[in-house]
């Protein structure tokens, strides 16, 4: 019994098969192109760029060694030391004075005496910080700090002073997250998340910093824009005359609107929100920076209002989508969650943008 003879094909069924065998390989090709994704992260000075940063670094990359943590250690003492300088200058220009001015002043003359960059925190400037921070007066004038311009991370140092002072401190993961140091130029951090590396630039927030990169990254995958929400009652360091939360609201419409982005995602964290609630829940009202606002002095009906403020500035809402979170970002685990749901909203609008969704 012989077997019967292979039908031989067409030339229109072998081109057929060509072509399927060649569409295969462009897709393969431009799947294999989304291996690497670019993140351009963008916002107003000390909107908490840089702290995403740094837990990319801790979630997808194996951390700080502890000789990377020792080198924030210096950073620590100097944000520690500046801070409680910030509030003594406040207090003399608000005139008010130390509860107990013999003894408090002998511990405000020695953080004075103090230079700007300090390799580490003494006995005797450990001592001066734990007693200031008691004072009332001076509480009283930290709780009316968005009056001036005080690092957010203040409290979170001087409630830790006496382990930040110990002559064995090394730095936690958080002490590392709510270090501050200005970003100028460009930051970049690489890291991998699944099977895909991602690149992830931070430009400089001030304003100086930031029309100078803007049209190098046009080909990016995605913007995450970042917005302080605890700023809306503060106003620029570089313009003390303009609103914090105005300006990121200017920032916003040039970037969301921006010919370089039309076609690119852009995802807006609302940041801060522990500082945030926290002002709100001590009655600084929004209704004052912004007297639009008629709800509730509450988180919620506040925090919606202003994502509506940034929501309401997309002039192509019908065909392009603004993805938003409310952030903390020194929150590792909330953060490692944001990033893993922004990255599938990444992943599925490229795989959307080259034919393979």
């Amino acid at each position: 019994m012989g077997c019967k003879p292979s039908k031989e094909l067409t030339e229109a069924e072998q081109d057929a098969i060509r072509n399927k065998e060649i569409d295969t390989q462009i897709k393969q090709a431009k799947a294999n192109s989304l291996r690497e994704i670019k993140l351009l992260l963008l916002g107003a000075g000390e909107s908490g760029k840089s702290t995403v940063l740094k837990q990319m670094k801790l979630i997808h990359d194996s951390g700080y060694t502890k000789e990377e943590r020792d080198e924030f250690k210096e950073i620590i003492y100097s944000n520690t030391v500046q801070s409680m300088r910030v509030i003594l200058e406040a207090m003399e220009a608000m005139q008010v004075s130390l509860e107990d001015e013999a003894v408090g002043n002998k511990y405000r003359d020695i953080v004075w005496a103090l230079p700007i960059q300090i390799q580490r925190l003494s006995g005797e400037v450990t001592e001066a910080i734990r007693y200031l921070w008691k004072d009332k007066n001076l509480l009283s004038v930290y709780d009316r700090n968005q009056e001036y311009q005080l690092n957010d991370s203040a409290k979170y140092f001087f409630d830790s002073i006496d382990r930040i002072g110990d002559p064995d401190y090394t730095p936690t993961d958080q002490d590392v997250l709510r270090a501050r140091v200005k970003t100028t130029g460009i930051t970049e951090t690489t890291f991998r998340m699944g099977e895909y590396t991602y690149r992830m630039f931070d430009l400089g927030g001030q304003r100086s910093e930031r029309k100078k990169w803007i049209h190098c990254f046009e080909n990016v995958m995605a913007v995450i824009f970042m917005v302080a929400l605890s700023e809306f009652d503060q106003v620029l360091i570089e313009d003390e005359h303009m609103n914090r939360m105005r300006e990121s609201l200017l920032l916003f419409d040039s970037i969301c609107n921006s010919k370089w982005f039309k076609k690119t995602s852009i995802i807006l964290f609302l940041n801060k929100t522990d500082i945030f609630r926290e002002k709100i829940e001590h009655n600084h009202l929004l209704s004052e920076t912004f007297p639009e606002f008629k709800g509730a002095n509450t988180y919620q009906q506040a925090s919606q209002f202003l994502l509506q403020q940034f929501l309401a500035l997309n002039k192509e809402s019908e065909t392009k989508q603004i993805y938003s979170h409310f952030t903390c970002a020194t929150d590792t685990a909330q953060m490692e969650f944001v990033m893993n749901a922004v990255s599938d909203i990444i992943i599925q609008n490229c795989l959307r943008d080259v034919g393979l969704l």
